[in-house]
């Protein structure tokens, strides 16, 4: 019973982070933000297969790093669009 707790409100935080980055397409940082959320419960369910299983936490911690550094360049590719641009719709930026 309490593995089924679990695993269900993270699955649960998952599908809704995947329908909140599906649904937010017209703005970047609401998509990066979206983006970030889908990672954090990423994070949460391999952080607890890892306590679970007994395994070493050190794939965690190389799993958050990397996960920094791609809310690092998302955020600098969203400063050079808006530096660019003036603003972060899709509407206006064009892939040509």
């Amino acid at each position: 019973m309490i593995m089924l707790i679990y695993w269900s409100l993270p699955s649960i935080l998952f599908i809704l982070a995947l329908f909140s980055f599906v649904s937010s397409r017209k703005h970047l940082l609401s998509m990066l933000l979206s983006l970030e959320y889908i990672v954090l419960m990423l994070f949460f369910m391999l952080f607890m297969y890892m306590n679970m299983m007994n395994y070493e936490n050190y794939f965690c911690m190389m799993f958050l790093t990397f996960s920094v550094c791609e809310g690092a360049l998302g955020l600098s590719i969203l400063v050079s669009m808006i530096r660019t641009h003036g603003n972060d719709y899709f509407q206006s930026f064009s892939i040509m």
